[in-house]
């Protein structure tokens, strides 16, 4: 059997096995379709069936979740924990809190984190979790009792040396609060169980800006290759959580000028350069719409959602040189980077996870436009992650320039590796298949040592 139809039939298996779970068929065919030269160069992959083991997780856990809202009445979520390969480390992935979960979206999650978290070089593997709980709209002791009843049963599937969660969409540093205190409650143990920790009591300094500020020290390694630099740049971001709003503090830093942010209500454009202090104050403080920033600098404007053009994102309508997707899966569609294009961005680079369609980088790749795919371009809060890790278990607490220098050199690493990976095979610059089949055969070489487990 040829290499494409090996392909093509472990694609209709997945589709038969688990129906209706779109994302993660998009996630799996992306990295399948990168490893067509790998596979053609070294069929010991195809031989000893990896493909097969390694779009099937080790373990998929579902959960109800109950906990009592503020009126006194029972409420009902589902949790799940997605366990999907262990053979470089212990699973490491965030827990996402969003209407929008459900399993198909965690274990797409869970194997973008297989390969994100072996680019990184640490020793860590890939899981993913999360509820369709919503925290938009609860209150604090809503939030807490939530977190309580999900940790109760989260607790007997993770460890410091088994799997250890951190935050996504919807769970911050408040989240992980209330989660890590109810698994110290119910365990008796204060260990490194989870990461995105406060300072006082395990964090590490930089760990909540890593996703944003790695994206950006990313974007510079792409742009150092065309010996050009972000300096200067005009830069379009979604999203205005943590990726978003430390992607805007870095580029400002850097001196490139980013113009647009955006939320689930709408998306501001301030073409004088978001004011970072307003929009933290909105965003980390007040948790308020982005409606407020226009109140604080009319000279901005904002768009709500059901005035962008149909099939559109309004962010990738403004014109930049830059763009930074930071907010969630499928949000920058063909029309999308058309008008991206159109408008004379030269990069993309993907903060958010997936948040590009097949369609759209398939119009980069054949429009020369440079790309930094998020398995490579995002992987600075799960490396960060793991130095907090390493805190940890040292006892030791790092300053912030030592975390920030090291995100800044794995970030440059994971560059190196998965740019030398797309020359070693053919297709020089292509970070997609370089970060894809690099990503892969690290796992994929650590299950073949490990036998058919």
């Amino acid at each position: 059997m040829s290499v494409e139809k090996y392909i093509n039939k472990i694609m209709q298996s997945t589709m038969q096995s688990t129906p209706g779970q779109v994302e993660f068929y998009q996630a799996v065919e992306e990295v399948l379709s990168s490893l067509l030269p790998l596979l053609h160069a070294e069929p010991k992959y195809d031989n000893l069936n990896i493909l097969e083991r390694i779009v099937i997780p080790e373990r998929q856990i579902i959960f109800r979740v109950v906990w009592q809202d503020d009126a006194g009445r029972i409420q009902t979520n589902i949790g799940y924990r997605v366990q999907f390969n262990s053979a470089i480390g212990p699973y490491k992935g965030g827990l996402r809190f969003h209407p929008s979960v459900n399993l198909g979206i965690i274990k797409f999650l869970g194997f973008e984190q297989i390969f994100k978290n072996s680019l990184t070089g640490l020793q860590i593997g890939g899981g993913k979790g999360g509820s369709n709980f919503d925290p938009k709209g609860k209150s604090d002791g809503e939030i807490m009792r939530f977190c309580q009843s999900f940790m109760t049963e989260l607790s007997k599937h993770i460890g410091e040396t088994i799997d250890i969660p951190a935050g996504d969409i919807g769970v911050g540093g408040r989240e992980i609060g209330y989660l890590f205190g109810q698994y110290k409650r119910l365990t008796n143990n204060f260990d490194g169980v989870l990461t995105g920790k406060g300072i006082n009591w395990g964090g590490s300094l930089a760990r909540t800006e890593a996703t944003g500020f790695g994206s950006v020290y990313f974007a510079e390694n792409i742009l150092g290759k065309q010996n050009d630099s972000v300096k200067g740049k005009i830069a379009t971001i979604s999203g205005s959580g943590n990726v978003a709003i430390y992607t805007i503090q870095k580029l400002i830093e850097l001196g490139a000028k980013p113009v647009t942010c955006s939320d689930s209500r709408g998306m501001i454009y301030d073409k004088n350069g978001i004011h970072l202090d307003t929009l933290k104050l909105i965003k980390e403080v007040n948790r308020q719409s982005l409606e407020e920033y226009v109140i604080i600098h009319p000279e901005a404007t904002y768009l709500p959602v059901h005035k962008y053009p149909e099939n559109t994102n309004a962010v990738w309508a403004v014109p930049c040189d830059i763009a930074f997707p930071s907010a969630t899966q499928n949000e920058l569609n063909l029309n999308d980077i058309k008008n991206l294009h159109k408008n004379g961005c030269k990069l993309v680079c993907e903060g958010a996870n997936m948040p590009t369609t097949p369609e759209a980088v398939a119009f980069i790749q054949s429009n020369k436009i440079l790309y930094g795919p998020a398995k490579a371009a995002n992987a600075g809060g799960v490396a960060t992650s793991q130095l907090e890790m390493s805190q940890n278990a040292s006892m030791a607490r790092w300053g912030f320039s030592e975390v920030d220098n090291k995100l800044s050199n794995i970030m440059k690493s994971i560059f190196d590796l998965s740019y030398n990976t797309s020359k070693e095979f053919g297709d020089e610059g292509n970070l997609m298949m370089g970060a894809n089949i690099a990503g892969f055969r690290k796992v994929a070489d650590s299950m073949i040592d490990q036998g058919a487990v």
